[in-house]
């Protein structure tokens, strides 16, 4: 298994109580669409929820294919507050995805799209099952994994879109939710520097 050095993870992000309390708002206070789409003129079902938030003016062509882009709530600008002065830098942007067990998923992509900086620096703060993220390299395509426990946050340093695809793997053992938010600038690169 491959190690990665452009992905950070610090484990205990948020206390195990507020973990909780996170996941319970967002599992029964969020208000998730549902996951039926059509795009190029095909209809196709998401394998998880998602919602999409970002500050005003901010336009991502992955989400607004297939999302309303929404307003930060109160919830998740009290989030972003909180990785953005760990990690010494700005989002203006965040998806929240809801696993409702182990059969949602996401296959293997990076999150290079146009509108990104050209090297993205992503943030991702995971609540409920803990669920793993595999990556593999795009070109040596040596792969690992990396377990995102709840009230983890896993820094994806910029590099690390440039060299890896990532997902995560249905594992139809896992019967518990997760929630993840992914934060990330849309427009302009963002600098991070090491995690204190």
């Amino acid at each position: 298994m491959a190690a990665c050095p452009e992905l950070e993870l610090l484990t205990d992000f948020y206390d195990a109580a507020e973990s909780s309390r996170l996941l319970r708002h967002f599992l029964h206070q969020h208000a998730w669409p549902d996951n039926h789409y059509a795009f190029a003129g095909r209809q196709f079902v998401l394998p998880r929820l998602q919602t999409w938030h970002a500050d005003a003016g901010v336009r991502y062509s992955y989400s607004n294919n297939l999302l309303q882009t929404r307003p930060w709530t109160e919830w998740l600008l009290q989030i972003r507050t909180k990785v953005e002065e760990r990690l010494a830098c700005r989002f203006n942007s965040v998806l929240v995805n809801y696993y409702r067990d182990g059969d949602d998923f996401v296959g293997w992509h990076a999150d290079d799209e146009p509108e990104l900086a050209e090297s993205p620096a992503i943030a991702s703060v995971s609540f409920g099952a803990t669920r793993p993220l595999a990556f593999r390299h795009k070109i040596s395509r040596e792969t690992g994994r990396i377990n995102l426990p709840s009230g983890s946050l896993l820094l994806m340093r910029p590099a690390f879109q440039c060299h890896w695809q990532h997902s995560v793997p249905r594992d139809g053992g896992i019967k518990a939710a997760r929630i993840n938010l992914t934060f990330r600038t849309v427009g302009k690169p963002v600098t991070v520097d090491a995690v204190p």
